[in-house]
Order: structure tokens, then C-alpha cells, then sequence
């Protein structure tokens, strides 16, 4: 246990969760669900049965540094890694493994997003051990894969090689990825039974990803390399501040896992849900005789069904005649939205930037 590693990325905005999501408090520190602890509280206590407290590691935008050290005060200031710039997840990664490289070439690390939902834990908790098992074994690139329980197209696709698949955590060789398929395609991976949903949890060793960023990304591997002596030390951040200015934008799924040969994913069910959108949040919470999911003390509907609200505290709100909309309001900002066009609240929000400034965004 002592050579598995936690990295949380925390540092996206999650736009298509706007207005609750915002620039200077995205959704990773939110209580969304009403459970008591935002999203990033739950991650990291998820990961503590895995390993151990001192070996989860934290990366966030240098904006966020305050938001992380408030909610996991019990962090060391070495475990919160600062982005000084949002360059995707190839960098992020890149950083965070040769960090925890050079503390212990034999780490076997865990990468996972901040603000996803697990039902199941104990579940989640078998599928990992099982995973850093085999690749603490094998030099080997491991993904998780959801099987998957419609035909989504918010979510990206892993195909795996046909095999008879009779174990519960069975790990097999990935044939390809798809990126958000359209409604068509995602209905055939649905019927086909070789596809999963991609949860964006990665597994591997700190030898096994950097000898692949050295072999497929060696621009990337060579700007990160260069500074092996500042890791850890008190010249690591004016380091990385330099190299963040050189590094691609891109993330590690097109720079390592769609090129590397020796790609595997483990097929789990834990339920879980990346939390992208409003129709993701609306499938979590409960549901009133109408279909109506809410969040608010103070809701009044007539002829209303299937949306999800989301009111402030002490805010009422008299809803008619609306079937399946989103209704958010939060500090500055009311939105009002079809859910069946949940995946355009990106684009709504480039144009409120264009059109109306930050304070919205």
C-alpha cells in the first residue's frame, strides 16, 4: 500500500454546469447533491481506504489553491500542486508523475477527476485495488470503463477486445476510443456489447506513463525532465510556472491513451456519474410524483414535470406549465433551458463571456 498514489485533477471549470458552476468556484467545491460535502471532500475520502492519507495528491489552477486548502485542510502545502495556467490533463499529469516519481520510482498511481459521483464505494474500492494490482504487475496503461445504461452521447466510448468477460472486474486489451458519439452510433456501442462508458480514471505506474510520454509525447516528456532536480524542492514552482508557458494544450487521452499500444480497461459498475451536465445532476436526486427533481426550500409548480430546479436559500419560485427544463438561479445569473439541450450550456456560456463580461461566467 505504501507505493500507491492518489491524483485528484481539480482545476476545470465545469462550464456546462453553469451558473452553479462558476470561473472563481467551480462545481468540484460545491455541496451539489445536499450531502453534507462538496465533491472534491468526497474524492479525496474515497481514496483514503486505497492508500495512504500523505500520498493523495491534489492538482488545481493556482486560483483554486485557497478553495482546496479549505475544504482538505489536513493537506500539506507539497500535496497541492498550483497549475499557473489550464493546459488540459496531458500536462497535469505529466507534472504530477514526475513529482511522485522522483519521491518513489516505484509509485503505482491512481489519476481521477475531483467532481465525479460514486454510489457504490466499496465497489469502486475493489475495481481499484484490482487495478493497481495489474498494473503494479504489468507495464501496462489501465482505464476504467462504465458499462453503459443508455445510449448516451454526452459520455466518450471505450471498445474492448471480445472476450467471455465472466469475471466482475474483468480487465481486457482496449480497440479503440470514440469521443461523444452522436445518438445513432451510441445506440449501436449500446446493442453491440463491446463498449463502455469512459470514466476518465486512469491507472498506472510512474515508470509505465513516463516512459510513454517519453515514446509518444516527447516534447512534452522533455520540458518536464529537464526540471527532475527542482522537484520537491523550493525552485519547483518558478519551474513550472516556466514550463506551463511551453506546454501544449491537450489532453492525455489524445496524447498517450489513443496512441500507446499497451492500453487495457477494466469493466466496472459502481455507480457512477462524471456529473458533467444538469441532466446527469437530475438522474442523482430524487424525483417528485411529476418527475420534478429539486433543490430549494421554497418551490411552487402547477402543471410542471420532469425538470430540475435549483433555487438559493430563501428564494421562492412559482413554476407552470414547463416540462423538462432546467431552472437554475444562483448569485447573478437565472437560467432557463431545455434539458434536451443541456450539452448547448457551454456555448451559452462563451456567448454571456462575449456579450456580457466575466461577472457572469
Amino acid at each position: 500500500m505504501k507505493n500507491n498514489y492518489c491524483v485528484i485533477m481539480a482545476g476545470g471549470i465545469g462550464s456546462r454546469f453553469w451558473p452553479m458552476s462558476r470561473n472563481n468556484f467551480p462545481k468540484q467545491f460545491i455541496d451539489i447533491l445536499g450531502t453534507g460535502k462538496t465533491l472534491i471532500r468526497q474524492t479525496y475520502e474515497r481514496f483514503l481506504p486505497i492508500c495512504p492519507k500523505e500520498n493523495i495528491f491534489i492538482v488545481t489552477n493556482e486560483g483554486y489553491m485557497d478553495h482546496v486548502f479549505a475544504q482538505l485542510p489536513e493537506l500539506d502545502k507539497s500535496q497541492v500542486l498550483s497549475e499557473p495556467q489550464r493546459r488540459n490533463t496531458a500536462p497535469c499529469v505529466a507534472y504530477a508523475c514526475m513529482k511522485i516519481h522522483q519521491m518513489n520510482p516505484e509509485a503505482n498511481i491512481v489519476i481521477a477527476p475531483s467532481d465525479h459521483v460514486i454510489k457504490d464505494e466499496n465497489s469502486f474500492q475493489a475495481a481499484i485495488t484490482k487495478g493497481l494490482d495489474f498494473t503494479a504487475k504489468n507495464s501496462s496503461l489501465l482505464t476504467i470503463g462504465i458499462h453503459p445504461s443508455r445510449p448516451d452521447t454526452g459520455y466518450g466510448y471505450i471498445q474492448f477486445q471480445e472476450d467471455d468477460r465472466t469475471e466482475e472486474y474483468k480487465i481486457s486489451k482496449v480497440k479503440t476510443f470514440t469521443e461523444k458519439p452522436n445518438l445513432e452510433m451510441a445506440r449501436f456501442f449500446l446493442k453491440s456489447g463491446e463498449f463502455l462508458w469512459n470514466a476518465g480514471i486512469f491507472i498506472w505506474t510512474a515508470k509505465t506513463i513516463l516512459k510513454s510520454f517519453e515514446e509518444l509525447m516527447p516534447d512534452m516528456y522533455q520540458l518536464f525532465h529537464e526540471g527532475k532536480d527542482n522537484y520537491n524542492t523550493p525552485a519547483e514552482g518558478d519551474f513550472i510556472r516556466n514550463v506551463y508557458t511551453q506546454c501544449k494544450n491537450i489532453s492525455i487521452d489524445y496524447g498517450i491513451m489513443e496512441k500507446a499500444k499497451n492500453v487495457y480497461v477494466l469493466s466496472a459498475e459502481f455507480g457512477w456519474s462524471d456529473l458533467g451536465t444538469w441532466k446527469s445532476l437530475y438522474e442523482q436526486l430524487p424525483h417528485d410524483d411529476k418527475g420534478n427533481a429539486v433543490v430549494g426550500q421554497h418551490i411552487m409548480f402547477d402543471k410542471t414535470s420532469q425538470c430540475i430546479i435549483n433555487m438559493p436559500k430563501g428564494k421562492l419560485a412559482v413554476i407552470q406549465g414547463l416540462e423538462n427544463f432546467i431552472v437554475v438561479e444562483t448569485d447573478n445569473v437565472l437560467l432557463i433551458c431545455p434539458k434536451d439541450d443541456e450539452q448547448q450550456v457551454r456555448n451559452l456560456v462563451n456567448d454571456v463571456k462575449i456579450r456580457k463580461g466575466e461577472r457572469f461566467v
